[in-house]
């Protein structure tokens, strides 16, 4: 694969240095008036460095290998020439037979990009439909019964669609690869290359990604043909823009101590990272019992729930959303003041995309760590990672309740700690296993418990059926606990399934 590389001025990740960039505004890109106009009706006149350098490489037709990290504006960078191309060569598709194709991993990002196709095509005629399980498939069909230019979907439901012959993806012009560092952390690599074999050859590819790791770089060189190369930011950076410190805290103490900071602050917007499903569902009913609006989103709840929570979150009436990792991807609010990392991620690139949730369209932000002393493995990590320490800060006023005798740690047990040689989920671990789930299934349970059907550890009250399953291991996979192959959040899929071995695709 040769790739000219575009960088934001300074040096390119090849270390060729490179002019400083030229300040350029929407109208010096070359997109149409109707997409002219409906960006100035969003208030934006001045393109972000993905967009100044994107676009006018898409609108050439050539293929693109892009990377900036999150919340610079990667949705309208391909979303703008995209409806432009559309539109500069108009046709009248076969119902059900998209001219583009955007792959995305998670519902809420779905829903996310397909919004932005309609706000910025508002004035050109193009017709798009987003797609993605967990929600009633009979709209979906009825869409599909008509006109459909742009698609915005994930791979598992688009692939069902497929089965049913209900989608003809012969007819893709464009095809976009949106966050595919997640893509690939979530196990989709073999039903991306379904995707591509239904696609024509011939067509143009746009791969957009968070980061420009080396499974990136090896997905590019087989998908790409001679693409543009744009990196807008050191691999793996964290923005500038958001201020980054650290609560060092018990684990059994962080509940009562993020309600006193969201007390003491007045935080009215916080987004929480949990590290499990079950984690997330207690601390939010922590917050409501301490008279804090929050609700919790992760893959366990319906889609109507996730989208009623995210709705309430961006207008105000939700002060706190507790969120896995999966679930917060796609979240998208330009001026996002606090971000707050009840656990530390296992894996140190999640910490990035989730302080990038803040910090976005040129805003300050912050972002909060809860740090207990079984996670400064976790920290050094990341610092070393972003190549900075982070400032510990002690709070002031906070005493913590004392614990009761007796009563059970509020602790979940931690799986090995991935330093920068294992590179992140899929590198070192089973692929399917995605960011924001332990590798261990995590929260701590009495001996002989089985694991519930949500997938973290919790007993069910009832007797294990085969006492064996539940006697010591031995080895290293008793101690750290073995990974389970393909373990992503589930949407509310039947006990069955989840106990079967066959793995399950996530945000079908």
């Amino acid at each position: 694969m040769s790739s000219p590389v575009v960088s934001a001025g300074g040096v390119t990740p090849t270390g060729t240095p490179t002019a400083m960039p030229v300040t350029v505004k929407f109208t010096d890109l070359g997109l149409s008036a109707p997409l002219l106009r409906a960006v100035a009706e969003t208030g934006y006149t001045t393109p972000t460095p993905i967009q100044a350098q994107g676009i006018p490489l898409v609108l050439k037709g050539g293929d693109l290998l892009a990377a900036a990290q999150t919340g610079t504006g990667k949705t309208a960078g391909f979303t703008l020439p995209i409806l432009h191309r559309l539109t500069d060569k108009p046709l009248t598709p076969k119902p059900g037979r998209p001219r583009c194709l955007i792959l995305v991993p998670t519902r809420e990002l779905a829903a996310q990009v397909e919004e932005s196709v309609r706000t910025y095509g508002k004035y050109v005629d193009v017709k798009s439909m987003v797609m993605f399980g967990g929600v009633n498939i009979n709209p979906q069909y009825a869409a599909l019964r008509g006109r459909v230019d742009i698609l915005v979907a994930t791979p598992g439901r688009l692939l069902d669609h497929v089965g049913q012959k209900t989608v003809d993806l012969s007819g893709i012009e464009i095809l976009v690869l949106d966050e595919a560092d997640r893509m690939l952390d979530m196990g989709f690599i073999r039903d991306i290359k379904k995707v591509i074999a239904l696609v024509p050859k011939k067509r143009q590819t746009l791969l957009y990604s968070a980061t420009f790791s080396d499974e990136i770089k090896a997905l590019a060189n087989g998908l790409l043909d001679h693409p543009g190369s744009i990196e807008v930011a050191r691999r793996n950076t964290a923005s500038e823009l958001v201020e980054q410190s650290v609560h060092l805290v018990q684990q059994g103490h962080k509940k009562d101590l993020l309600a006193h900071l969201i007390r003491q602050h007045n935080w009215q917007q916080v987004l929480v990272f949990t590290r499990t499903k079950h984690g997330a569902n207690k601390l939010a009913e922590k917050l409501i019992k301490e008279n804090i609006p929050a609700a919790a989103i992760h893959g366990n709840k319906s889609q109507g729930a996730r989208t009623r929570a995210l709705a309430q979150f961006k207008d105000g009436t939700l002060q706190v959303l507790v969120a896995t990792d999966i679930a917060a991807r796609g979240i998208d609010i330009d001026q996002l003041p606090q971000v707050v990392n009840f656990e530390l991620p296992n894996v140190p690139e999640d910490y990035v995309h989730r302080i990038g949730r803040t910090g976005r369209a040129g805003s300050a932000g912050a972002a909060v760590s809860l740090v207990d002393a079984e996670e400064m493995g976790y920290l050094r990590d990341i610092e070393r990672l972003i190549k900075r320490g982070i400032a510990r800060v002690e709070v002031d006023g906070f005493v913590p309740p004392p614990t009761p005798v007796g009563a059970p740690l509020d602790r979940d047990e931690r799986p090995p700690r991935q330093g920068r040689g294992g590179g992140g989920q899929g590198r070192g671990q089973p692929r399917g296993q995605s960011h924001g789930q332990p590798r261990v299934q995590a929260d701590a349970r009495p001996a002989g418990a089985r694991p519930a059907a949500d997938g973290n550890r919790a007993g069910t009250g009832s007797a294990p059926r085969n006492p064996q399953r539940n006697a010591p291991r031995h080895g290293p996979a008793a101690a750290t606990g073995a990974p389970t192959p393909n373990r992503r959040e589930s949407h509310n899929r039947p006990r069955a399934a989840l106990l079967s071995a066959k793995p399950a695709k996530t945000d079908r």
